[in-house]
Protein backbone atom coordinates (compact mmCIF):
# COMPACT_ATOMS: atom_id res chain seq x y z
CA UNK A 1 0.00 0.00 0.00
CA UNK A 2 1.36 3.75 -0.93
CA UNK A 3 1.21 6.82 1.12
CA UNK A 4 -1.90 8.06 -1.11
CA UNK A 5 -4.47 6.96 -3.52
CA UNK A 6 -5.12 9.12 -6.37
CA UNK A 7 -9.19 9.66 -6.72
CA UNK A 8 -9.27 12.11 -8.76
CA UNK A 9 -6.96 13.88 -11.11
CA UNK A 10 -7.36 17.41 -12.92
CA UNK A 11 -5.84 19.11 -16.13
CA UNK A 12 -3.07 20.93 -13.80
CA UNK A 13 -1.47 17.85 -11.97
CA UNK A 14 -3.87 17.98 -9.26
CA UNK A 15 -6.46 16.07 -7.87
CA UNK A 16 -7.91 14.38 -4.85
CA UNK A 17 -6.25 11.80 -2.84
CA UNK A 18 -6.80 9.70 0.14
CA UNK A 19 -4.13 9.50 2.63
CA UNK A 20 -3.37 5.44 4.05
CA UNK A 21 -2.02 4.85 7.65
CA UNK A 22 1.57 4.89 6.53
CA UNK A 23 0.74 8.72 6.45
CA UNK A 24 0.63 8.73 10.18
CA UNK A 25 2.87 11.51 11.93
CA UNK A 26 5.43 11.33 14.57
CA UNK A 27 3.33 14.42 16.62
CA UNK A 28 0.62 12.51 16.40
CA UNK A 29 -0.33 9.13 14.56
CA UNK A 30 -3.49 9.80 14.13
CA UNK A 31 -2.53 12.94 12.05
CA UNK A 32 -1.06 13.23 8.88
CA UNK A 33 2.96 13.71 8.68
CA UNK A 34 3.98 16.44 6.37
CA UNK A 35 6.55 14.67 4.70
CA UNK A 36 4.41 12.17 2.45
CA UNK A 37 2.07 15.55 1.70
CA UNK A 38 5.44 17.17 0.70
CA UNK A 39 6.08 14.34 -1.90
CA UNK A 40 2.54 14.85 -2.69
CA UNK A 41 2.90 18.48 -3.72
CA UNK A 42 6.27 18.11 -5.46
CA UNK A 43 4.78 15.15 -7.48
CA UNK A 44 2.01 17.08 -8.58
CA UNK A 45 4.36 20.72 -9.19
CA UNK A 46 6.77 18.26 -11.21
CA UNK A 47 4.53 17.91 -14.23
CA UNK A 48 5.57 20.50 -16.10
CA UNK A 49 9.74 19.83 -15.46
CA UNK A 50 11.51 19.21 -12.49
CA UNK A 51 11.66 21.64 -9.62
CA UNK A 52 14.68 23.64 -8.36
CA UNK A 53 13.38 25.26 -5.22
CA UNK A 54 9.93 23.85 -3.13
CA UNK A 55 8.88 26.39 -0.79
CA UNK A 56 6.48 24.64 1.86
CA UNK A 57 4.10 26.39 4.01
CA UNK A 58 2.22 24.00 6.92
CA UNK A 59 -0.49 26.01 7.78
CA UNK A 60 -2.45 23.42 10.00
CA UNK A 61 -3.00 19.98 10.94
CA UNK A 62 -4.06 16.94 8.34
CA UNK A 63 -6.38 14.36 9.45
CA UNK A 64 -5.16 10.36 7.50
CA UNK A 65 -8.22 11.83 5.04
CA UNK A 66 -9.14 12.76 1.51
CA UNK A 67 -7.38 16.02 0.20
CA UNK A 68 -7.07 17.60 -2.34
CA UNK A 69 -4.61 19.10 -4.46
CA UNK A 70 -5.06 22.45 -6.84
CA UNK A 71 -1.92 23.43 -8.89
CA UNK A 72 -1.49 27.05 -10.38
CA UNK A 73 1.05 29.48 -12.38
CA UNK A 74 1.42 31.91 -10.50
CA UNK A 75 4.57 33.25 -12.97
CA UNK A 76 4.56 31.68 -16.25
CA UNK A 77 7.54 31.50 -18.53
CA UNK A 78 9.78 29.73 -21.21
CA UNK A 79 12.57 29.40 -19.28
CA UNK A 80 11.85 30.50 -15.38
CA UNK A 81 8.55 29.58 -13.98
CA UNK A 82 6.81 30.04 -10.35
CA UNK A 83 4.03 27.75 -9.94
CA UNK A 84 1.69 27.04 -6.96
CA UNK A 85 0.21 24.43 -4.83
CA UNK A 86 -2.74 24.67 -2.58
CA UNK A 87 -3.63 21.13 -0.68
CA UNK A 88 -7.19 21.56 1.07
CA UNK A 89 -8.35 19.24 4.01
CA UNK A 90 -11.99 19.73 5.99
CA UNK A 91 -12.41 22.61 3.48
CA UNK A 92 -9.38 24.38 4.52
CA UNK A 93 -6.34 24.88 3.03
CA UNK A 94 -3.93 23.27 5.38
CA UNK A 95 -0.47 23.42 2.91
CA UNK A 96 0.42 25.93 0.30
CA UNK A 97 3.77 25.58 -1.72
CA UNK A 98 5.44 27.14 -3.97
CA UNK A 99 8.21 25.90 -6.86
CA UNK A 100 10.66 27.48 -9.13
CA UNK A 101 11.18 25.25 -12.39
CA UNK A 102 14.50 26.76 -14.35
CA UNK A 103 15.38 25.67 -17.89
CA UNK A 104 18.25 23.82 -17.80
CA UNK A 105 21.40 23.77 -19.56
CA UNK A 106 25.08 22.04 -19.65
CA UNK A 107 27.10 23.33 -16.86
CA UNK A 108 29.42 20.32 -16.19
CA UNK A 109 32.64 21.94 -17.22
CA UNK A 110 31.95 24.34 -13.94
CA UNK A 111 30.29 22.04 -11.84
CA UNK A 112 31.12 22.52 -8.13
CA UNK A 113 30.10 20.86 -4.64
CA UNK A 114 32.24 22.62 -1.65
CA UNK A 115 30.56 20.24 0.65
CA UNK A 116 31.93 16.70 1.77
CA UNK A 117 30.49 13.18 1.01
CA UNK A 118 28.05 11.46 2.82
CA UNK A 119 30.14 7.93 4.33
CA UNK A 120 28.63 4.77 2.60
CA UNK A 121 25.50 4.00 3.53
CA UNK A 122 26.92 0.45 4.75
CA UNK A 123 29.24 2.46 6.90
CA UNK A 124 26.23 3.35 9.17
CA UNK A 125 24.21 1.60 11.55
CA UNK A 126 20.91 0.28 10.76
CA UNK A 127 18.99 2.38 13.05
CA UNK A 128 14.95 2.08 14.04
CA UNK A 129 13.46 5.47 14.36
CA UNK A 130 10.11 3.80 15.09
CA UNK A 131 11.88 3.09 18.60
CA UNK A 132 11.63 7.41 18.94
CA UNK A 133 8.88 8.15 17.02
CA UNK A 134 5.41 6.09 16.25
CA UNK A 135 3.48 6.72 13.08
CA UNK A 136 3.03 5.05 10.36
CA UNK A 137 5.52 6.98 8.34
CA UNK A 138 8.00 6.79 10.47
CA UNK A 139 7.87 2.68 10.18
CA UNK A 140 7.52 2.62 6.83
CA UNK A 141 10.85 4.36 6.63
CA UNK A 142 14.45 2.15 6.01
CA UNK A 143 17.29 4.58 7.87
CA UNK A 144 20.78 4.14 8.91
CA UNK A 145 22.44 6.71 10.50
CA UNK A 146 24.89 7.82 12.92
CA UNK A 147 25.70 10.93 15.71
CA UNK A 148 28.39 13.03 15.06
CA UNK A 149 28.50 15.43 17.48
CA UNK A 150 25.77 16.81 19.82
CA UNK A 151 23.27 18.73 17.49
CA UNK A 152 24.56 16.89 14.49
CA UNK A 153 23.72 13.63 12.65
CA UNK A 154 24.44 11.60 9.47
CA UNK A 155 21.44 9.23 8.09
CA UNK A 156 20.97 7.80 4.88
CA UNK A 157 17.02 7.32 4.19
CA UNK A 158 14.93 5.18 1.89
CA UNK A 159 11.00 4.65 1.91
CA UNK A 160 9.73 1.13 2.18
CA UNK A 161 6.42 2.34 0.09
CA UNK A 162 5.46 4.11 -2.89
CA UNK A 163 4.18 7.80 -3.40
CA UNK A 164 1.12 6.75 -5.01
CA UNK A 165 -0.06 3.18 -6.23
CA UNK A 166 -0.23 2.54 -9.99
CA UNK A 167 2.13 5.99 -10.85
CA UNK A 168 5.77 6.56 -11.41
CA UNK A 169 7.58 9.25 -9.54
CA UNK A 170 10.54 10.96 -10.02
CA UNK A 171 13.54 10.12 -7.96
CA UNK A 172 13.10 14.18 -7.20
CA UNK A 173 9.83 13.89 -5.82
CA UNK A 174 11.08 10.93 -3.64
CA UNK A 175 14.15 13.06 -2.06
CA UNK A 176 11.90 15.60 -1.71
CA UNK A 177 9.14 13.23 0.40
CA UNK A 178 12.13 12.22 2.86
CA UNK A 179 13.13 15.80 3.32
CA UNK A 180 10.74 16.54 5.72
CA UNK A 181 12.20 13.42 8.01
CA UNK A 182 15.25 15.19 9.10
CA UNK A 183 13.87 17.18 12.01
CA UNK A 184 13.37 13.87 13.77
CA UNK A 185 17.25 12.33 12.86
CA UNK A 186 19.24 14.73 15.96
CA UNK A 187 18.19 12.84 19.55
CA UNK A 188 19.32 13.31 22.56
CA UNK A 189 18.44 14.05 26.17
CA UNK A 190 18.22 17.61 26.01
CA UNK A 191 15.18 17.34 23.09
CA UNK A 192 13.51 15.17 25.51
CA UNK A 193 10.37 16.66 26.85
CA UNK A 194 9.94 19.08 24.04
CA UNK A 195 7.68 19.56 21.65
CA UNK A 196 9.22 21.14 18.37
CA UNK A 197 7.59 20.77 14.76
CA UNK A 198 8.28 22.50 12.12
CA UNK A 199 5.91 25.31 10.61
CA UNK A 200 8.04 25.07 7.22
CA UNK A 201 10.19 23.44 4.64
CA UNK A 202 12.32 25.24 2.31
CA UNK A 203 14.56 22.94 -0.16
CA UNK A 204 17.00 24.38 -2.77
CA UNK A 205 18.97 21.94 -5.36
CA UNK A 206 21.44 22.43 -7.57
CA UNK A 207 20.74 19.14 -9.58
CA UNK A 208 18.42 16.49 -9.74
CA UNK A 209 19.19 13.31 -7.34
CA UNK A 210 19.44 9.98 -8.67
CA UNK A 211 18.11 6.47 -6.88
CA UNK A 212 16.08 5.60 -3.65
CA UNK A 213 18.46 6.16 -1.24
CA UNK A 214 18.71 9.66 0.40
CA UNK A 215 21.32 10.88 2.03
CA UNK A 216 20.89 13.82 4.91
CA UNK A 217 23.64 15.77 6.72
CA UNK A 218 21.72 17.53 9.41
CA UNK A 219 22.80 20.16 12.32
CA UNK A 220 20.01 21.48 14.56
CA UNK A 221 20.09 24.98 16.21
CA UNK A 222 18.22 25.82 18.91
CA UNK A 223 17.65 29.59 20.39
CA UNK A 224 16.64 31.13 24.20
CA UNK A 225 13.50 32.50 22.39
CA UNK A 226 11.43 29.23 21.55
CA UNK A 227 13.26 28.63 17.77
CA UNK A 228 14.52 26.32 16.37
CA UNK A 229 16.38 26.19 12.75
CA UNK A 230 16.61 22.07 11.14
CA UNK A 231 19.61 22.66 8.32
CA UNK A 232 20.47 19.39 6.06
CA UNK A 233 22.80 19.07 2.94
CA UNK A 234 20.72 16.50 0.95
CA UNK A 235 22.92 13.98 -0.80
CA UNK A 236 22.37 10.81 -3.72
CA UNK A 237 25.07 8.39 -3.49
CA UNK A 238 27.21 11.13 -6.42
CA UNK A 239 27.14 13.16 -3.74
CA UNK A 240 25.32 16.48 -2.78
CA UNK A 241 22.27 17.66 -4.69
CA UNK A 242 20.97 20.52 -2.29
CA UNK A 243 20.08 21.55 1.13
CA UNK A 244 16.90 21.81 3.26
CA UNK A 245 15.98 24.29 5.46
CA UNK A 246 13.14 23.82 8.65
CA UNK A 247 11.95 26.54 10.89
CA UNK A 248 10.58 24.94 14.29
CA UNK A 249 8.56 26.10 17.47
CA UNK A 250 9.80 25.18 20.68
CA UNK A 251 7.59 24.30 23.40
CA UNK A 252 7.65 21.87 26.65
CA UNK A 253 5.70 18.98 26.02
CA UNK A 254 2.56 19.09 29.06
Amino acid sequence: MAYFERLSSTPDGGGRFRATEHTGGGWDPAQQHIAPTVGLVAHCLAGGGPVQRLAVEILGVIGIDEVEVSVATVRPGRTIELVEATVTWAGRAVVRARAWRLAGSDTSAVALAAEPPLPPREQLAAWDMSAGWPGGYIASLEVRHRDVAPGRAQAWLRARQDLLDGEDVADLTRSLLLADTANGLVQGPERRGWFYPNVELTAHLSRAPAGAWVGMDTTVSWGPGGHGLTATVLHDEAGPVGRVAQLCTLRPLP
